[in-house]
Parts: structure tokens; sequence; C-alpha cells
């Protein structure tokens, strides 16, 4: 019996037992962060600005929190208090100096966002990650498979320094900062993880394959799968089993899974576990514990405070953007099948922030969530809106009738005369009908959807798809600088982006045409 592996199960074992036998009331575990933000915020200029040490000792303070801090979005909370952090001035909107931000994009704007990451928050976004790893303790691994490798395909951890900070993708950040413990089993290592370049790392990833146990992937789905192919090809073998026999589970984060699968089982040999976490640059929201049938579980005691903005024409327009006076609801006020707006209020000295994800509760009793999509990832040109949801299980429903991989993929909505159409783009290496997929992926929308039936009657005039490879949505992230790494394509491209990637595809058909 691997001793080693007997050793870290029942450390992770005793780790997990305060946990089974803690009971977290949802409403009283979230006062409690709240209060505790407010009184560390309170020497900062947005706690002195808004009397967050007075607030702090009342007895209604969360309704008063609510109602005298504003709703911000990422423009309103850079312009007036961050962007004085990113100048290097401490105590802005968290105690201390901010030594890092986390540069993202989400998958909708064309600009980085600087977000900060506080010492607080790596320790949040740490015990988060040790809380999700010791859950691995409720499956049956056998204890050999504790003593395996964890590879982390995420951003480079040699960040860009600017004089007073620090900024790369927080997955960059989070590994440069792994504590000490976890080095052992930390993979690709850390010479490998500071290469900015994704085709240099890729590389070197699938060269140094053999020489690595992996008991555990974690990564965004796209790269990953690429990363699986190119290992399995450069060595000659069957799938990822043949080179990592040990490899038990994987763990994605970013977009919806359910596209991937079937991709993703080709290249495996034997079953293994999907587990889903929900870690975002703003913080880590939650993560699927054993048991939970594909939801996630909310980590409500780990400094964050989350409202919810019901996801309705009273708080969002049509494009998605914030209307002024938002209706804002807590845990305590919410309804399962509903869909929110995520804000929350954080040790990394954000408050009454929208991350621009929309969620829906599975069970509030059990603080469980499923990710649904963007506030601004979704197409309504005539009142159709087509959720970020809709789209993947429309994908899945043609991937699994026509037996093929569709592994990006992304719609766009266009005029068509006085009224509208939908063109898709699927990213597939196998063979398939363009005309015959915008049939079906219509058809399948026209059950998933009630305002998308009506609307294809009245105002929706044409469906159609091109089938383009693969390579070509890689190529059009590299074109961005966001190849490799946490980046995600873009479900539903509007405006300038929309125009700049039919360029993309423009300039690829003229090349395949010479």
């Amino acid at each position: 019996m691997p001793f080693l592996g007997s050793i870290i199960r029942k450390a992770y074992e005793l780790r997990q037992l305060p946990i089974d036998i803690r009971r977290v009331d949802p409403v009283r575990e979230q006062e409690r962060v709240l209060r505790k933000l407010l009184m560390r915020a309170r020497d900062t200029a947005f706690g002195e600005y808004y009397d967050f040490g007075e607030l702090a000792g009342q007895p209604e303070f969360m309704e008063m929190f609510r109602s005298r801090v504003p709703v911000h979005d990422y423009n309103a909370m850079f312009k007036n208090w961050w962007y004085r952090s990113l100048n290097g001035e401490s105590y802005v909107a968290w105690p201390g100096r901010v030594k890092y931000f986390a540069l993202t994009s989400g998958t909708s704007e064309a600009s980085s966002k600087h977000i900060p990451v506080t010492p607080d928050m790596l320790r949040a976004i740490q015990r988060a990650s040790v809380r999700q790893l010791v859950t691995t303790t409720k499956y049956d691994f056998p204890d050999k498979f504790y003593e395996k490798g964890i590879l982390m395909i995420g951003g480079s951890t040699h960040l860009q320094f600017n004089g007073t900070y620090y900024q790369g993708d927080l997955s960059g950040i989070t590994a440069k900062n792994i504590p000490f413990w976890f080095q052992h089993f930390y993979k690709p290592g850390r010479v490998i993880s500071r290469e900015q370049e994704w085709t240099v790392k890729l590389n070197e990833i699938v060269r140094n394959a053999r020489n690595w146990d992996i008991g555990i992937m974690v990564g965004v789905p796209a790269w990953i799968q690429i990363m699986m192919e190119k290992i399995i090809a450069h060595h000659g073998v069957e799938t990822i089993h043949d080179i990592w026999p040990n490899l038990a589970a994987y763990v994605h984060s970013g977009v919806s899974f359910e596209p991937y699968m079937r991709s993703f089982e080709k290249l495996f040999r034997h079953p293994i576990l999907y587990n889903q976490s929900y870690l975002a640059s703003e913080g880590y929201i939650a993560y699927q514990k054993p048991g939970s049938q594909g939801a996630m579980e909310l980590i409500l005691d780990n400094g964050i405070f989350y409202e919810f903005i019901p996801y309705t024409g009273n708080n969002f327009d049509s494009d998605g953007e914030l209307k002024a006076n938002p209706e804002t609801l807590t845990i305590s006020e919410v309804e399962q099948g509903k869909e929110y707006a995520l804000l929350m209020s954080t040790c990394a000295g954000a408050w009454r922030y929208l991350i621009g994800d929309t969620i829906k509760f599975t069970s509030v009793e059990r603080g469980e969530i499923i990710l649904t999509g963007r506030t601004k990832q979704f197409i309504s040109l005539c009142g159709e809106h087509v959720s970020q949801d809709n789209i993947n299980r429309a994908i899945r429903m043609l991937q699994d009738e026509y037996n093929i991989k569709i592994s990006e993929f992304t719609i766009t909505g266009v005029r068509y005369g006085n009224l509208f159409a939908h063109k898709w783009y699927l990213g597939t290496d196998d063979a398939l009908d363009p005309e015959v997929a915008a049939a079906r992926l219509d058809a399948y929308l026209k059950v998933l959807n009630d305002d998308y039936r009506v609307e294809r009657i009245e105002a929706i005039k044409n469906v159609s798809a091109e089938v383009l490879p693969l390579q070509v949505f890689h190529d059009w992230m590299k074109v961005l600088g966001k190849e490799g790494g946490a980046h995600k394509f873009p479900r539903v491209l509007k405006n300038g982006q929309r125009e700049q990637w039919e360029e993309h595809v423009k300039s690829f058909k003229q090349k395949q045409n010479r």
C-alpha cells in the first residue's frame, strides 16, 4: 500500500471532518462575512467615504450597506477607485497596497480589465482550493491517487512588472503564490510555468509528459483538449491514459463543459471524474461537491458577500447593460430556477461589483448553482433572448445526433433585409453539412426557447451556419493575444468583435483559395 498516499489521504480526511460536521447557515454566514469586510475596509478611502466604521456597528448594517453603496460595474469601480491602486496608492478600497492585478477581458470586452488581487484574496483562493481538493476523499480513489501530480494549465507565472504592481492572468498569479507544500505535486513545474509564449509552453509540456505521473488535470477545456491531442500524437499512443495511467480527475472552469464532453471521452481509455469549479478573476466563488449532480455550491464563508440581480428587462437593457437602480437580492431572497446576475463585495476591494456572469440556483437550501452565461453573451435582436445555456445545449444536441465533435463555436445576429437572421460558426474537423447543421440548430432552439420559436416565425427570417476547421478558432485567439491559459472563445459575437471575426474568416478563405 502506498505509504505517502495513505498519509495524505488521512490528512485530507481530517481536514474534511470539521467541514462535514459544520452546518453553514447561509444567511448568518453572509452577514458575518459582510460585517468582517466592512470592519477590515473601514480605514480605506472607500470605507471612509461610505462610513464603514459607523455602518458595521448598526443592527441593520446589511440593509444600510445596500442602500448606501451603489452598484458598480468595472468602469465605475475603476474610474472612481481602482485606478488609484494601479498608480501605487495604498488603502484605496482594501487595506494595504495592491501588488497584483489580474488581467481579464472576460469573453465580451475588447480591452483588458485590471482586477485587484490582494493577499487576503490569495489566501481565500488557497483555502477554497484546499477545500475542493479534500473533497476527493469522498470518492473511491485508491491511496496511490493522492501521491500523483496535479497538472494546472494556466497563464504564465512570469508576471509583467509595471513599476508599482505585477499583472498577468489570475491563474499565473495564483500559481506563482502556491504554498510550499504543494510544490511537490504541481506540474508543469516552475520553469515551464514561467514561459509566456503558449506555443512554447505547450511544446514543453508535450515533450515532458512521460516524465510526470498525473492524477488530476486543471484548466479550460479547449486548451486541455489541445494539450492531450498533441501529447497523444507526439508520443504515438492511442489515449492520454497510455501516458498517464493514473489520471483519474479533471477539474474544469470558465465555460460549460457539456459541448466538450464527446471530444474528451475519445481521448481517455477509462472513465474519469469530471469536477467543476467557479474561479473568476474576482475570487473563488463555488465548486462542485460529491453528489451535487453537476451543480456547484457557493462558498459563503470565505471573504465574498453575494447579492443577486434578477436577470430581467427591468434590470438589464437589450444589450445586457445594467439599468440604473436595479433590484438586488440577498441569499435569503433568491428563488430556485430563476436567473440572476452575480454581484460581489470582496476582500480584494470590489464593492457591490457586477462581475458579468449569470447563474441559476438548483437548490437554494444548499446554495447550489449552475452557470448560465454572461450578461452580454446572448442574442436578443427582436426579443428571442437566446441565452448561452441555450446555445451550449443546442450544440450538444447536434453532436449527439450526428456523432461528431464541435470543439469551438459561436453565433452572431445580423440584419436580414428589414428583419433579422442568426449565423452560426462551427469549429470541427469532422464532416458536417452546414445547411443540415443550421436546420437542426434552429429546430433545437425552437424546443429549448419559446421566445425564439415565436420570433422565428415573425422576425428571424434566416438561420445559417458556416463550418470551419477548428484551427481557425485557435488562430483568432492567437491574433487577439488570448491563446492558451484561461482564455475562452466568445459564444456570442457582437458589434466590433463580430466584424473582426468575419475579417479573420474572410482572410482564411482567401488563403485557402490561393
